[in-house]
């Protein structure tokens, strides 16, 4: 078949590298615009149009892809499928309609759970057990396309969302392949999403990634695996932001009070409303990151400190 691959960041590289190596031609990739980055505010291009650069692919940047000039350059490629990941943009009607086949999106969930931009976070926020990717026909609705195909994954203790997301896009990017050679041989399925089970997983925001040391020990540990490495999990420390690493709970510590602060010599504790946990990593403004009890020792943490 040909196809043109849709996506924009790193997470969508894997899956654009597999179909390039697959046997379908890959005639062009649509991804969003080139955005501002860095201190110098200079326009870079998205890692999907970055690869396809390199690689001698045509790329083609719509500010939206309902514009006229993107419509007729897609007519003129005239592909058969468009597999999509994490493209960025919503595809109106009238771009679907092109491709004989369609769009198809993989998606890092098990749909109908988690749908929208950010499905790993709230799979590991929510302390779900098991997670995976699904590929579904891309329509108007928000991910509510019939599904092609699903694998699932573990999630582990330990796993943060970039954890997570990078295994998901390198298994996903195998599903992504093997759907696209059902369709090409006219064996692929896709089944309706059931109408239970459907959970919305909008942005993480960057309040939604401070820690509320209110909470038990497991949801702080939650919050923040979820929101590392984006939006990045904060909490303040004399009125100033700090950003923190994966965190341990610590249930053979003393109680403290929810964000109190205790320096012991080998570990840092802080109270959450159940057990401390032991912080691990900690970035203050401007500095690098560096572990708890190197911190502590730099800005001499009083007894009764707290994070706030």
């Amino acid at each position: 078949m040909r196809v043109i691959f849709a996506g924009t960041p790193a997470v969508a590289v894997p899956a654009l590298a597999a179909v390039a190596e697959s046997r379908h031609e890959l005639i062009a990739v649509v991804t969003r615009p080139d955005a501002p980055a860095g201190r110098g505010r200079g326009l870079v291009r998205s890692p999907v149009g970055a690869w396809a650069d390199e690689h001698g692919v045509e790329v083609l940047t719509p500010a939206r892809p309902r514009e006229p000039e993107f419509l007729e350059r897609l007519r003129d490629l005239a592909p058969d499928c468009v597999p999509v990941v994490a493209y960025g943009a919503l595809v109106p009607p009238a771009a679907l309609e092109i491709p004989r086949l369609g769009w198809v999106n993989l998606h890092f969930s098990l749909l109908p759970a988690w749908r929208g931009a950010a499905p790993v976070q709230h799979a590991v926020l929510h302390g779900d057990e098991l997670t995976g990717a699904s590929v579904f026909q891309l329509e108007e609705g928000l991910d509510t396309g019939p599904v092609y195909g699903t694998l699932t994954d573990e999630i582990r203790p330990a796993d943060t969302s970039g954890d997570l997301l990078e295994r998901l896009a390198h298994s996903g990017a195998g599903l992504l392949v093997a759907v696209l050679d059902a369709l090409a041989d006219g064996t692929a399925r896709a089944e309706p999403q059931p109408a239970d089970g459907v959970t919305l997983a909008p942005k993480l925001t960057v309040e939604d990634a401070r820690v509320r040391w209110s909470d038990p020990a497991f949801a702080v540990d939650r919050r923040i695996r979820a929101c590392t490495p984006a939006p990045g999990p904060w909490t303040t420390f004399r009125g100033e932001r700090v950003k923190l690493g994966p965190v341990v709970a610590a249930p053979d510590a003393d109680a403290l009070k929810p964000g109190e602060l205790k320096v012991e010599k080998a570990r840092v504790l802080v109270g959450t409303a159940t057990v401390p946990i032991r912080l691990g990593e900690v970035r203050a403004a401007g500095k690098r990151a560096m572990p708890a009890t190197d911190w502590a020792r730099g800005v001499r943490v009083s007894a009764g400190e707290e994070l706030a």
